[in-house]
């Protein structure tokens, strides 16, 4: 069964607000000529996500992954260059964009080049995918045990916690309506470390907490 227009659109703008709250830390940056507080790694890693995805939905051919991953990639790398720009330590960040480049070529010679069958072509691609997600999501419960110590929740942001809420939720019903399991396992980690921001947010309300400095990426 095919997923109808309004969760398509659903999916699409929820997905791209989720990725417009990073235009928060890129008018910091345009502000300040800086990169104080701003981590690196979310980007990166949110850049691999998007292109590793728009490769999975063009051998799909799905149109709303493609729509949503070409504009998410466009945004990342978008506010990659701005912090090379800014960064006062680049060397460090362009030997990350580089591992980065290594990682996407070798990943696109063997996905294209070293499996021949188009169906496990995308069974492997959906699978690197699901994992890759999965592990975004999960990362930063890493820094739970810190925002319990510190009664602190300056280093989450509400938009972003309700944005991943909403798109998480309509990734899962897409990918249930498409019975694609590597749309819809991916999408539920979303959901619940949405619910746990939630609860931090509730549990430690912004401005009645410790201050909490972020650590750099």
């Amino acid at each position: 069964m095919a997923p109808g227009p309004l969760l398509a659109a659903a999916c699409l703008a929820w997905t791209l607000a989720m990725f417009g709250t990073g235009l928060s830390d890129l008018r910091q940056m345009l502000a300040t000529k800086s990169v104080e507080n701003i981590q690196f790694l979310p980007f990166l890693a949110t850049d691999v996500n998007n292109l590793s995805w728009l490769g999975y939905g063009c051998l799909k051919r799905d149109r709303t992954l493609i729509a949503v991953n070409a504009v998410g990639a466009t945004l990342q790398t978008l506010y990659i260059l701005a912090y090379l720009y800014y960064s006062p330590a680049k060397r460090p960040v362009l030997l990350q964009c580089l591992v980065l480049l290594a990682v996407l070529a070798a990943g696109y010679g063997y996905f294209t080049l070293g499996i021949g069958d188009a169906r496990l072509r995308l069974a492997r691609l959906g699978l690197f995918c699901s994992a890759f997600t999965i592990g975004m999501y999960v990362s930063p419960l890493a820094d739970l045990v810190k925002i319990v110590r510190s009664r602190s929740t300056r280093c989450l942001s509400l938009p972003l916690a309700v944005t991943t809420f909403l798109a998480s939720s309509s990734w899962t019903l897409y990918g249930l309506q498409l019975r694609d399991p590597y749309i819809t396992v991916p999408n539920v980690p979303g959901i619940v470390t949405s619910v746990v921001r939630f609860w931090l947010f509730w549990r430690y309300p912004p401005g009645q907490d410790k201050p909490y400095r972020p650590l750099h990426a």
